[in-house]
């Protein structure tokens, strides 16, 4: 799947001959510093993307171009085909063999791709087999599961399975209201040789592990965040309220360990989606510092 054109134009820069940074911009969910250098008698440039925000997203790739110009026509104007597939990459380019000042210029213009849903993985998950009694339809697929394994970890399975429930005796049941790689996501996080979660994931896990009753992949995800995740301190905060990881929102209160930090979370608008519980703590951390 690919999305709309992430486009961006930078202002003109003087490169004198000495190293420096050019341009630093912020701009959706792409961080790029453009920078240059002499070298060996040629200007280097180089852009140093970070698109870690849209990683997070579900962005897998970006593919492009960028176009730099001399407004003295020192060179004539020149392409570069970028592919990132790192969240952290530099391009660089060696544009002269001249001692001339340049006033220098570019634009990219990048596609971001996201990752194939991994449906394979997910067919072979749920595929028939002598450990598995019941059948899951979703989107019209049929998912072979084990009943007493989905209701070890579940809740919601173990009531959908019981006697209580006219679903517990059909031979298939139809789960409404999720997508077949959703459901895909959340069992292959907790099935043997599961998927670990990455910050692409941890939304969809938190809101599928509460509305199935599956404390096990809550606390996956909390472990994930605690460990591993980049997502920053303020988001972490609401996803630890929202879906009661207490453990994870201890470690954020303290983590803001200045006055200004507990002050801006307050500014948010995060902040008033948040319990008075959670308020009252971060309120109480704001007072420590004063």
């Amino acid at each position: 799947m690919t999305q709309p054109l992430l486009k961006y134009q930078s202002k003109t820069a003087t490169f004198t001959g000495t190293a420096s940074k050019l341009d630093i911009s912020d701009l959706n969910g792409i961080k790029c510093t453009w920078s240059a250098y002499v070298r060996f008698g040629a200007e280097h440039l180089n852009w140093k993307f970070d698109w870690g925000e849209l990683y997070n997203q579900g962005v897998d790739r970006l593919t492009g171009y960028i176009t730099i110009k001399e407004r003295n026509n020192f060179f004539p104007p020149q392409t570069i085909y970028v592919d990132l597939k790192e969240t952290v990459h530099t391009v660089s380019k060696a544009i002269s063999d001249s001692e001339k000042q340049l006033v220098i210029s570019f634009k990219y213009s990048l596609t971001p791709h996201h990752a194939p849903p991994e449906t394979d993985f997910y067919d072979i998950l749920f595929a028939p087999s002598h450990m598995n009694d019941t059948v899951l339809v979703i989107e019209g697929k049929k998912i072979h599961v084990s009943k007493a394994f989905l209701s070890y970890h579940s809740e919601y399975f173990e009531a959908l399975f019981s006697k209580k429930f006219k679903e517990g005796s059909l031979s298939e049941i139809e789960i409404k209201e999720v997508s077949y790689d959703d459901f895909g996501l959340l069992c292959s996080s907790f099935y043997p040789y599961p998927q670990f979660p990455n910050d692409r994931t941890v939304e969809k896990l938190l809101e599928l592990g509460r509305r199935f009753l599956l404390r096990t992949v809550i606390r996956i995800v909390e472990h994930h965040l605690l460990h591993i995740s980049n997502i920053g301190v303020q988001k972490m905060i609401w996803l630890a309220d929202e879906y009661g990881m207490g453990v994870l929102l201890e470690k954020c209160i303290r983590e803001l360990d200045s006055l200004e930090k507990a002050k801006q979370l307050k500014t948010l608008p995060e902040f008033e989606k948040l319990t008075d519980k959670t308020k009252v703590l971060i309120l109480g951390r704001i007072m420590e510092f004063v």
